[in-house]
């Protein structure tokens, strides 16, 4: 039976290891927008709701600092806000602080880029309505890389004041560097269950569950066969894969050990590295 992801998963918190752990809280708050909720020594929790954590930063002593694009690991998280609008506030406040901004319009959505003091790409973008997104005759997502509308976004966000990454903001998306498209499909369509929604060429793939446009980006943009980012290096330290309930999860569970992936349980949560060495933790709606 082919595996199949439930249409109602998604991408939860985001755990990023950072070097400097005050210079990372300062970047995610006054340029990014979101709102520090708990912090000990070397951990931050960052949230948009003031209740539930989206983003954890934390702090590794003596963190290798990589060249951008040069390991298996995070290209970029993606912040997913709610409308136009906020994209349009949130560009006035990059600008603001004189950060470096890549652009694109992907016609499924309208996309800013930047990086972290660590070299970690984000992604903030707002999705255009469903309704709007087209197939071509694969059955694919069209997704473009024209320039985003600047000047739009920013009049139609004038005379609003910046708070922040808005209510209703989530993680919409990761993007992986990995050192093999093909085993890569295997862990995440034929183990996990995605759906491949679009291919860049050869060199990058799209895939998601319940028909959106994609819940991640897998590419060889690092070089086939590039190595696994360190321990010890500023990157990602997780993801959350949340599926609507505890069925499914165990359903997700017996296959990863029935294909050979130990599923690890830690602090009451399950854990999967896929090929290339990037953490998983597979969640459950009901205790999300």
């Amino acid at each position: 039976m082919t595996a199949h992801l439930p249409d109602k998963t998604t991408i939860g918190q985001v755990s990023l290891k950072v070097s400097n752990l005050e210079r990372s809280i300062r970047f995610y708050t006054e340029v990014v927008g979101f709102h520090l909720l708990r912090q000990t020594a070397d951990t931050a929790e960052l949230t948009v709701d003031g209740e539930h954590p989206l983003l954890t930063l934390k702090y590794i002593e003596n963190a290798v600092i990589l060249p951008r694009q040069s390991a298996a690991g995070l290209y970029h998280f993606a912040i997913l806000l709610p409308n136009r609008v906020a994209l349009g506030l949130s560009l006035r406040n990059l600008l603001a602080h004189e950060i470096e901004i890549g652009q694109g319009d992907h016609d499924v959505s309208e996309a800013l880029y930047i990086h972290d003091p660590d070299h970690n790409g984000i992604e903030i973008y707002a999705d255009r309505p469903r309704e709007q997104w087209k197939k071509d005759a694969n059955g694919f997502y069209i997704m473009g890389t024209d320039p985003v509308d600047a000047e739009g976004l920013v009049a139609i966000s004038e005379n609003i004041p910046w708070q922040g990454l808005p209510q209703g903001t989530v993680i919409g998306h990761v993007h992986f560097h990995v050192s093999n498209l093909l085993k890569a499909q295997q862990f995440y369509c034929d183990v996990l269950g995605f759906d491949i929604t679009s291919r860049y060429g050869s060199s990058a793939m799209f895939i998601s569950a319940g028909g959106y446009h994609h819940h991640m980006g897998l590419n060889i943009w690092a070089g086939e066969g590039a190595p696994p980012a360190p321990e010890n290096a500023a990157g990602l330290d997780y993801f959350e894969l949340i599926v609507p309930d505890q069925k499914e999860l165990d359903t997700i569970v017996a296959r990863l050990a029935a294909a050979g992936y130990a599923v690890q349980e830690r602090d009451g949560a399950k854990y999967v590295a896929d090929p290339f060495r990037i953490n998983i933790k597979l969640v459950s709606g009901q205790n999300a």
